[in-house]
């Protein structure tokens, strides 16, 4: 077992996210050349890339920053909300049910159907951001609740010996408490919110986007590039992920240490 062990501590970590890049990758070129290779709906890797490197930062830099920007203001507004909500529920446990349904209504919705009312009642990108807020409000919600309801007991107990109400409570304790549980939904919600706005381009009138790349890539039967803007949309997604995967790391250094191994 220790040596087993040992031999599973040498391994770097990034071998095994490489390692499954790679048999993702292979596994694409096998079926583009067998299963589907009869039609033109699946390239290969090589063809993606080679039109991913003729297209260049000259046509995806204005796409990437169009739908970076409406995902980064509906992320921002979005989860806004959702603290918000979260805070009005520890405070007044009463509104609680209320809070809850309203969420679960906004998670329910389906953006395809809301999408062309908010189009029709917004100019620019405005619909687009206002999607990708819809699209991470219940998941930061629930996240925040179970994180400020995780508080320590004994700390709550020693606030309140001392005269303090919710708010003491809200702000010397839970808090804090939350942080691990918040960022965890923020990780979530951070590609949802890529995801919101590029769906709302299939649908809005902005000059750019990846949402719009896509549907003028799909028209013109350009089927590498189509591919390469779903790669490049995959990318964005993972990076704002990674973005605030590190965010949280730095913020709650407690909450990794607490984790088995994460003192290491």
């Amino acid at each position: 077992m220790t040596a087993v062990a040992g031999r599973r501590a040498a391994v770097p970590g990034w071998v095994s996210p490489l390692a499954g890049v790679v048999g993702v990758l292979a596994a694409w070129e096998l079926l583009a050349l067998t299963v589907f290779g009869g039609g033109n709906a699946v390239p290969t890797p090589q063809g993606v890339v080679s039109q991913l490197a003729d297209d260049g930062w000259a046509f995806y830099g204005p796409h990437v920053r169009g739908t970076a920007s409406e995902a980064l203001r509906g992320f921002l507004w979005g989860n806004a909300v959702a603290v918000a909500m979260a805070l009005l529920v520890i405070l007044v446990p009463p509104l609680e049910r209320v809070v809850t349904q309203l969420a679960v209504a906004s998670y329910c919705l389906p953006i395809i159907a809301v999408g062309p009312i908010l189009t029709v009642v917004f100019d620019g990108d405005t619909p687009m951001v206002a999607l990708s807020a819809l699209s991470v409000v219940f998941t930061t919600l629930i996240g925040m609740l179970a994180g400020l309801r995780a508080a320590d007991k004994a700390s709550l107990d020693v606030v309140r010996a001392y005269g303090g109400g919710r708010w003491a409570l809200l702000r010397r304790v839970r808090l804090t408490a939350a942080l691990p549980a918040a960022f965890t939904a923020l990780k979530i919600a951070a590609p949802a919110a890529v995801l919101g706005a590029i769906i709302g381009e299939f649908m809005g009138r902005v000059p750019a986007g990846l949402g719009l790349a896509m549907i003028v890539a799909q028209q013109q039967l350009n089927v590498e590039r189509t591919w390469g803007v779903a790669l490049v949309a995959g990318a964005l997604a993972g990076a704002a992920y990674a973005l605030i995967a590190l965010a949280g790391r730095l913020a709650t250094p407690w909450a990794r240490a607490g984790t088995p191994g994460g003192g290491r």
